[in-house]
């Protein structure tokens, strides 16, 4: 085993492990802290929705949870690319699965491994929980059982039933295909079509496709044994489907010609010589993962006017599941479907296919490093990261649902239910997962200053192993190897850079910070002595672009790694004073804290440039900031005080420098987030109808106070502290934190970085 298979091996095994073991968990969502609570939530008070219930038995999405859980459920036959191993085997994905659907669409789900290996006990088993859930979402069963209990199992139950692995491939397949058809200028009713592979997600790929106007006399399927035609022995009745009767016997016949070839089998079985057989501008989706049926490359060489689709993340045009079941199960809990019927299917592949068409916001493109997406050969199915699919392809099922007459509820204000649905989500869980892409696709140098620490390594290996960034570790080389080999840490590929022992570039550092400072009452000796220390050294690397970014302040304080980069590197002009912010990813929405690290006693003048730092920050994480000027007193109620005072200068200070600005105070926290309250109350606030998201403290103990509040007691996650205001990127994470936080803040750094140098 290799050594960066066997860190992923470890890497993932830790994961699972660490901590709970598991990815899931069940959160109370009712109060329970008092008998009282206790009382109702169970005995005696239960027993009144229960028979609420027993009367009306639709009242079990009124009064459980019902309308928002889905059964995620195998048996472990066919496990991803790991076959049968078990029901057992089979929980770690299942597991996933369930935190996919929470992150993207909100659904709570409970995980289910059944041992029940024959189609009977299989349907039995669901027939008997179905009335536990408002959806079932099978996966990971063998061809072809699964088609057998999905088809039993859709006509027994009255609530969704979908098993992913076919139809998730298949919605988004198609949507991809639709506009690759577009690009190509070929109707579907007209295109020859090669499928090769014969499994679940094979027969409903080419179904779907024959729903969408595809017809069966252009369809050539191909299973390890040939092309399936109809004089062949022994065939299911899902192959009969589709045998053909030409005279066509291997994939490389059916190949000569085709418009079209879809891959969902297995790796590097498709030729150049193939591909360039195929018809003008054709299309291939080599969909086998983690190995296409040809490689990208390889298909980009054997023509030019290829439009190409895999699996992977690492090309163009992932065909990704996550864009699928999510947001259609989102669409049938939400109008109680009785089944996720044909209609619905296609409404989600046209949602799918339309939204690649419009236009692609800004932090879409961005997130993925790239100044622009636009419809095209590179981009014909959405991106994971698009905020905008809940909406979309949700209300695009559930409008399908009502029109087909299977949804128990009517939606008729379907602007309101689209917008229930991105606050619901509030995309908060995507803020770091974009974080992250969006440095991938612009690899920065980021230098660790403590280099030599373990945490500090073992963050620098993750960036490393993710491709986040290029780390440079600072610090004795022996001391790093040494910790490296202590803890199994792969450290290859990374720069390590003993500073103490690069003399003459610590001399050229010394002098360029002597003549930078000369007249600040900084001696050639001073400036000789303050690049030994590590966060110098750091600090002059990236002014002297031998580095892009800086991570530093595990094992310093923070106002020493501050002073180091302010002296060094110094403020961007016009920023006559930084300032330190943190993102405060929490359920209903993300907020950003400032000033949380640097002036103790802010002036008027400081706070208004607080605000303006922080703004224009926020920007840059593809929201519109919303600004309160924090303090104890709502817009003038206490008087003659020196801190309402300084607040109320600085708002009107702000008023008049950025006019288009929203922002206003001084007003109390609570009254700030509470939009009903502060705008009833404050109806004349620059803020009204708005929810705010920036939050502005008078004081460096209130910000402090504010974020370590959230960071113990709230069930919210920090980013930060952020560095604002500085020249070039510098980052100064928490003392002794957590790996996570170290990689996240390099995360940031690079990702300035990258902005930076656009």
């Amino acid at each position: 085993m290799d050594k960066n298979k066997k860190k992923l091996v470890e890497d993932a095994l830790l994961y699972h492990e660490q901590g709970r073991p598991g990815k899931l968990e069940v959160i109370p969502t009712k109060p329970y802290s008092t008998q009282r609570d206790l009382s109702l939530a169970y005995s005696p008070g239960v027993a009144y929705p229960c028979l609420e219930i027993q009367k009306n038995p639709d009242d079990v999405y009124k009064y459980t949870n019902k309308g928002n859980l889905v059964a995620v459920i195998s048996n472990g036959t066919a496990v991803l690319g790991l076959g049968d191993i078990g029901p057992e085997g089979s929980k770690p994905v299942m597991e996933g699965k369930g935190l996919l659907f929470k992150i993207f669409s909100g659904i709570d789900v409970f995980d289910i491994e059944m041992n029940s290996k024959t189609i009977d006990d299989f349907v039995c088993a669901v027939e008997q929980i179905a009335p536990t859930f408002g959806g079932i979402n099978l996966e990971d069963i063998k061809a072809p059982e699964c088609f057998e209990i999905e088809r039993r199992l859709v006509e027994a139950l009255d609530i969704p039933v979908m098993h992913d692995d076919q139809h998730g491939t298949a919605i988004i397949s198609n949507a991809g295909l639709l506009n690759a058809l577009i690009i190509s200028n070929k109707k579907i009713e007209e295109v020859k079509v090669v499928v090769n592979g014969a499994g679940a997600s094979a027969i409903a790929c080419t179904r779907l496709m024959v729903s969408m106007g595809a017809k069966h006399e252009n369809i050539v399927m191909v299973d390890s044994k040939g092309v399936i035609r109809r004089d062949r022995d022994n065939l299911t009745k899902q192959k009969e489907e589709f045998a053909t009767s030409r005279d066509l016997h291997t994939l490389e016949d059916a190949m000569n010609g085709a418009d079209v070839f879809l891959g969902l089998s297995k790796g590097n079985i498709l030729s150049k010589e193939m591909v360039q057989s195929m018809a003008p501008n054709c299309i291939v989706f080599a969909m086998a993962n983690p190995d296409p049926e040809i490689t990208y490359e390889a298909a980009m060489e054997a023509r030019q006017d290829i439009i190409m689709a895999t699996g992977r993340s690492d090309y163009p045009n992932q065909v990704n599941n996550v864009l699928g079941f999510p947001f259609i199960f989102r669409g049938a809990l939400d109008v109680r479907a009785k089944k996720i019927n044909e209609a619905m299917k296609i409404a989600a592949v046209k949602a799918l296919a339309e939204l690649t068409r419009e236009d692609v916001p800004e932090e879409v493109a961005s997130a993925y490093g790239v100044r622009n997406l636009s419809f095209g050969k590179e981009y014909i199915i959405p991106k994971p990261f698009d905020q905008r699919l809940i909406s979309r392809v949700s209300v695009a099922v559930a409008k399908a649902a009502i029109e087909s007459g299977v949804a128990r509820i009517i939606i008729e204000d379907w602007d309101k239910y689209a917008l229930s649905l991105e606050r619901m989500m509030g995309y908060e869980n995507q803020v770091i997962r974009t974080l992250r892409n969006k440095a991938s696709k612009n690899i920065k140098r980021v230098v660790f200053a403590e280099g030599a620490n373990f945490r500090v390594i073992k963050a620098a290996a993750e960036v490393c192993s993710e491709k986040l960034a290029k780390p440079i570790l600072l610090g004795r080389k022996k001391d790093i190897i040494n910790v490296a080999k202590e803890f199994s840490i792969n450290i290859e590929g990374i720069e390590i850079i003993d500073h103490l022992k690069m003399v003459e570039t610590r001399q050229k550092y010394a002098e360029l910070l002597w003549k930078k400072r000369q007249r600040k009452g900084l001696t050639l000796s001073e400036a000789q002595h303050r690049l030994r220390n590590h966060n110098y050294f750091a600090s002059m690397m990236v002014e002297q672009a031998d580095a892009d970014a800086m991570v530093s302040g595990y094992a310093t304080k923070y106002k020493d790694v501050a002073g180091a980069a302010l002296r060094v590197i110094g403020a961007k002009e016009g920023v006559k004073s930084i300032a330190g912010m943190y993102m405060v990813i929490a359920k209903n929405g993300t907020f950003f804290f400032g000033d949380t690290t640097i002036s103790a006693d802010p002036t008027e003048e400081i706070l208004a440039n607080t605000a303006k730092l922080i703004a224009e920050e926020v920007k840059k994480f593809g929201k519109k900031p919303v600004v309160a000027m924090l303090s104890y007193s709502n817009f003038g109620a206490v008087s003659d005080n020196k801190t309402i005072d300084k607040v109320q200068k600085a708002v009107k200070r702000l008023h008049n420098e950025v006019p288009d600005l929203i922002v206003d105070g001084e007003i109390q926290a609570n009254i700030a987030l509470d939009k009903e309250i502060r705008d009833e109350l404050f109806p004349f606030s620059k803020l009204k109808g708005l929810d705010v998201n920036t939050l502005i403290f008078p004081s460096l103990s209130a910000g402090n106070i504010g974020y370590k509040l959230m960071q113990s007691i709230g069930s919210s996650e920090l980013l930060g502290p952020i560095l604002l205001g500085l020249k070039k990127p510098v980052q100064i994470v928490p003392i002794k934190c957590s790996v996570r936080e170290i990689v996240n803040m390099a995360v940031i750094a690079a990702v300035e970085a990258g902005e930076a140098s656009k």
